[in-house]
């Protein structure tokens, strides 16, 4: 792997113009494909497997022109004070509001609120519905736009009207904190490099990998059912591994200059040392993201391997292209230890025999590996005591900041007809195979109705043969609430004795019971997931590390951090602390999805740092320090560098948070959190402390497994075994060959 890899790198360093056109013709041939592709939106949503799923399924076949899963919008009516919506004005206003809605090729249906019965008891509120043939991810912006015009008209009318339902999706807004998390990243690499030039070169390759996988995204999103959420995850995790992995690199490559390598043999060197690390570093984070798969939800599997794709594209650059841009920029990256004017070069060459932090940091830990580990664990451990009272769920409109209409319009239905209204369950009885379908649909409305927490049972809707009936049940309490759930469960539950006294098959669906089986399905694949994917990366870091014993190490340590991580989100998004500067406006359950996402990203960006950081130990190790120096050792040279792209990727990270949207918001806070609790804690002061107790027994491997094992040599043995030979180049004629290719 190392001597490809040096290959590589020097190939590149001598081919500069020729690898820099191959990445800028990707960027553009992938921008043009972009510009050019047909505007996708967002993706459809379907979870199989689940009764909601099979409801709806079954309704669109029984009731083709139903449109059941389609979007939904309540245009929701208050009467001014001391008005009644029956008064004469206020009813005119609204009918034409009707009328206006029905227009749209869109639209398949929408019901007058006097006609439906869709006014409150005091007379004061009442509300429209508009149901569409699409769902509210694929619904034109046509659509949505007239539906805010017909409400805009009302309003001048005197009348308050607010839009409720999925028919609004909208494309989530980043803010301006994501160029502050760049701005930060810059300044970082600044302070890192010392030099605007060797700054700027992992930026740039970021944002060229970044550019290439959003824009292919882009590109395929119509042909692929991509969302717009797609490219926002591949963005965040592609602009952050890729700043890393050029850092790592580049830093590589200034470590040896220092030691007195010409350019071109430097870039060879880095390439092949710490391009190996992140090779794997890579793949864990690949499998991590692929691995989403196991979920069995679409939209999540396709997410996860778009941003998989995005960050081997990152992996790529940083093996190719970054080796190319240090040609072109020369004496201007200097090396380790030197200085540009920029900081102060003279200053920094006083200070050349002074240990730096990180082997001050090393020795500190390596002589009190026991406190500092005791102290590392109980201070992860307070910070996970939130996650025992973690409360999953889907976000509804109640969840939505009070300065938006679906927000409104949640309130007024709350205060006009209960907070059920805003989370009505659709009940499908199939009763094909019942000898009375009728009789039957009557027995499922009773025993409904007999149910705690039921307010309504409308009269059933029977489909054209009449052998499949839909009732809507309005709940008592807001959908998001356990009651809800609990009725859900309690109508299923009795599915069982309804199917043996009538052969009626009974299947629960709509928004409110689609979320709650999102739910239960997430959590029931968090345990086969987190086999899965620690499973594969365990077995990749033995190949990487030779050991058995530091890649349990690893494992363990992520555990820490993603559950320390957990209960830091419960604690802002669940319990309310620090959401004032976090801009919660409203706290509640956490997003279902958000632990296993956390699992798989996190767990594949920790691997990062320690598949950097610990190779250089095992590097050390390999080359015959003692395992108390070689832990000293990989700090000198690593610990520097893993701070700056932990603090790089929190940065990124953070600058999410700005999000108009509640579930990127969570995520971005959750990985920027995660990622400082496993490099400063677990990486960078439990790695150490607990490599100190071990010494040489952490890396032992058994016999016969170190001989069934491939020799990936990341290390470099290979290309130091050549430099004692007295051989520059590992093999002349294997490289001449590689450049003819």
């Amino acid at each position: 792997m190392a001597t490809f890899l040096y290959r590589l790198g020097r190939l590149a360093f001598r081919r500069r113009h020729f690898v820099a056109l191959i990445w800028v013709a990707l960027l553009t041939l992938a921008g043009v494909g972009a510009a050019s592709a047909p505007a996708a939106g967002s993706s459809s949503f379907s979870v199989p497997g689940t009764e909601a799923q099979k409801a709806f399924d079954l309704l669109g076949e029984r009731f083709p022109g139903m449109s059941a899963d389609g979007a939904t919008a309540r245009v929701v009516f208050k009467a001014p004070d001391g008005g009644k919506m029956t008064d004469h004005d206020n009813k005119a206003a609204v009918e034409k509001t009707v009328k206006e809605l029905r227009d749209g090729s869109e639209v398949a249906s929408v019901t007058d609120p006097f006609t439906a019965h869709a006014v409150s008891k005091d007379g004061t509120t009442a509300y429209a519905q508009v149901k569409y043939k699409v769902s509210g991810m694929e619904l034109k912006d046509s659509s949505k736009q007239a539906l805010k015009t017909a409400a805009e008209h009302t309003r001048h009318g005197g009348l308050t009207v607010e839009i409720g339902g999925d028919a609004l999706s909208a494309v989530p807004e980043t803010g301006a904190t994501e160029v502050i998390g760049i701005a930060v990243a810059a300044v970082v690499l600044v302070i890192t490099f010392g030099s605007l030039v060797a700054a700027g070169l992992p930026l740039l390759t970021a944002l060229i990998g970044v550019g290439i996988g959003v824009s292919t995204i882009t590109a395929l999103a119509n042909a692929l059912d991509l969302g717009s959420t797609t490219s926002t995850l591949a963005m965040m995790i592609g602009l952050a591994v890729g700043i890393d992995y050029a850092l790592f690199i580049v830093s590589r490559y200034r470590a040896e200059l220092a030691e007195g390598r010409e350019r071109e043999e430097a870039a060879g060197r880095a390439v092949g040392t710490a391009g190996s690390a992140v090779v794997f570093a890579g793949l864990t984070v690949v499998i991590a993201l692929v691995g989403l798969a196991v979920v069995n939800i679409p939209m999540l599997t396709k997410m996860g391997v778009a941003a998989a794709g995005t960050v081997a594209i990152a992996v790529l650059i940083a093996l190719t292209m970054i080796p190319a841009l240090l040609g072109y920029a020369g004496r201007t990256v200097k090396p380790a230890g030197e200085k540009s004017r920029l900081l102060g070069g003279g200053r920094a060459a006083k200070k050349a025999d002074r240990p730096n932090m990180g082997t001050r940091w090393a020795s500190f830990v390596v002589r009190r590996p026991v406190a500092v580990l005791l102290l590392g664990v109980i201070g992860l451990g307070a910070a996970a005591v939130p996650a025992a009272s973690l409360q999953l769920g889907l976000p509804d409109d109640g969840s939505q900041p009070t300065s938006t209409t679906q927000r409104r319009a949640y309130d007024l239905l709350s205060e006009g007809f209960g907070p059920g209204f805003n989370g009505p369950l659709m009940v499908v009885v199939d009763a094909k195979a019942s000898h009375d379908p009728k009789a039957a649909v009557t027995t499922v409305t009773n025993d409904i109705k007999g149910l705690k927490d039921v307010v309504t049972v409308t009269p059933a809707t029977y489909n054209k043969s009449g052998d499949t009936a839909v009732i809507t049940v309005i709940p008592g309490s807001k959908p998001s609430s356990a009651t809800t759930e609990d009725l859900v469960h309690g109508i299923r539950d009795a599915g069982p004795g309804i199917k043996a006294e009538t052969d009626a098959k009974l299947l629960v669906t709509g928004a409110t019971a689609m979320n709650i089986d999102v739910s239960q399905k997430l959590n029931d694949a968090l345990i086969p997931y987190l086999a899965l994917v620690v499973g594969l990366a365990f077995l990749l870091l033995i190949v990487v590390f030779r050991s058995v014993l530091v890649p349990l190490k690893a494992a363990l340590g992520f555990l820490l951090s993603v559950t320390a991580a957990l209960g830091a989100v419960v604690a802002v998004f669940q319990w309310g602390w620090l959401s004032g500067p976090m801009g919660v406006e409203e706290t509640g359950p956490i997003m279902s999805m958000m632990p296993i996402f956390m699992v798989g990203v996190v767990f594949g960006l920790a691997m990062d740092y320690e598949v950097f950081l610990v190779t250089r130990m095992r590097e050390a190790y390999v080359h015959g320090e003692t395992p108390g120096q070689s832990i000293v050792t990989g700090f000198k040279h690593g610990a520097r560098v893993v701070t700056a792209a932990a603090v790089i990727m929190i940065a990124v990270f953070s600058g999410f948070i700005g999000s108009s949207e509640a579930m990127i918001k969570m995520i971005g806070f959750g990985l920027a959190i995660a990622v400082f609790f496993d490099a400063f804690v677990v990486r960078m002061a439990l790695v150490p402390a607990v490599l100190a107790l071990l010494g040489r027994r952490a890396w032992w491997l058994p016999n016969w497994l170190d001989r069934a094992l491939p020799n990936v040599d990341v290390e470099g043995e290979g290309l130091r075994a050549a430099r004692d030979a007295g051989r520059k180049d590992p093999d002349a004629d294997q490289d001449r060959e590689l450049v003819r290719v």
